[in-house]
């Protein structure tokens, strides 16, 4: 068994990382660290997760006795951690902020697995890409294989209110949300850093602009992106590229018809599709926020780290209806 413990337990992404590894068949939850709830039931604040556990949040963090701890810090956070407390060498980190997203000065290897899987399977740190990243570099990379990012993307991708965060705030109050909609960070997203660096990896270079467009959805969970480039190149070459690209994805899959957020809520997958109207390639990807946005791509990362079956626990059932 997989020895685990995970750190900020208490948010949506403790939360749903707990759910998923209660019902994981190699992993084992050691502790699930949160100060403000130390001593309570998880079940009593995971209210879905009633009759699931008897797991009770602590604020110790016995990292001796643990494989692997996941991070479910805010961003800033894990860092600022990092500084003040000693992990055993021996010890894998997961981290879900963003902070070791951009390669620099340390040793975390970014967790996308289309991409960086034998990276992945030797690492000891890992970043775990952000949820807006994950959407849109799918939906980018193959075209970025084709060289086809040469000039600027048009980028627009909505989000439920999950990707906010649990603690309450004015754009997440049910009142202004539920039939709202609203743009965000405008061409000035976090996430753009990282996307950008995927896809020069896969390019070699990249010149143009990512104008992303992120707006706040009127719904819980999920992102639906549609990006736009412009090349001359046949439709039936570019699919057969996407093809290609993800055929030994586990979770990432190119649909021939139009896909919808329904297809991927409540799932670890991704789907993308593409159409061309003249020489506008239109691409479109959905993932839910919460699992291949952030903690099912983490432990499908931790498969991977552990050399077991990357889709370990993560048979997941859409919420189509």
């Amino acid at each position: 068994m997989i020895k685990i413990g995970i750190l900020g337990a208490a948010g949506y992404t403790g939360g749903e990382l707990i759910r998923l590894l209660l019902n994981h068949p190699e992993a084992e939850i050691v502790f699930a660290n949160s100060e403000s709830n130390a001593g309570n039931l998880v079940s009593d604040v995971h209210e879905g997760l009633i009759g699931e556990t008897d797991l009770r949040f602590t604020d110790e963090m016995p990292f001796d006795k643990v494989d692997v701890v996941f991070f479910c810090f805010g961003h800033g956070k894990s860092e600022a951690f990092l500084k003040e407390h000693n992990i055993p060498t021996n010890v894998k980190i997961i981290d879900l902020a963003q902070d070791f997203r951009i390669k620099g000065d340390h040793d975390y290897v970014y967790g996308l697995p289309e991409i960086n899987k034998a990276e992945i399977q030797k690492a000891q740190h890992l970043a775990n890409p952000g949820c807006f990243a994950t959407c849109i570099q799918l939906a980018l990379l193959p075209a970025a294989h084709l060289n086809l990012l040469k000039d600027d993307v048009a980028v627009n991708a909505i989000t439920g209110s999950t990707g906010a965060g649990q603690k309450p705030g004015a754009t997440t109050h049910f009142s202004w949300r539920n039939n709202n909609l609203s743009i965000y960070k405008p061409f000035q997203h976090q996430h753009i850093a990282e996307i950008r660096q995927s896809l020069k990896q896969i390019q070699g270079y990249l010149d143009a602009d990512i104008d992303f467009i992120p707006y706040r959805g009127d719904f819980a969970r999920g992102i639906f992106c549609t990006a736009v480039v412009k090349t001359p190149a046949p439709i039936e070459d570019i699919i057969d590229v996407y093809k290609e690209f993800y055929c030994d994805a586990a979770f990432t899959h190119y649909c021939d018809k139009a896909i919808d957020l329904k297809q991927v809520v409540n799932t670890n997958k991704a789907l993308v599709h593409i159409e061309k109207y003249g020489n506008k390639l239109l691409i479109t990807s959905c993932i839910d926020n919460l699992l291949k946005g952030a903690v099912g791509q983490a432990v499908q990362n931790m498969n991977l780290m552990f050399g077991i079956a990357e889709t370990t626990g993560l048979h997941l059932k859409a919420s189509a209806f």
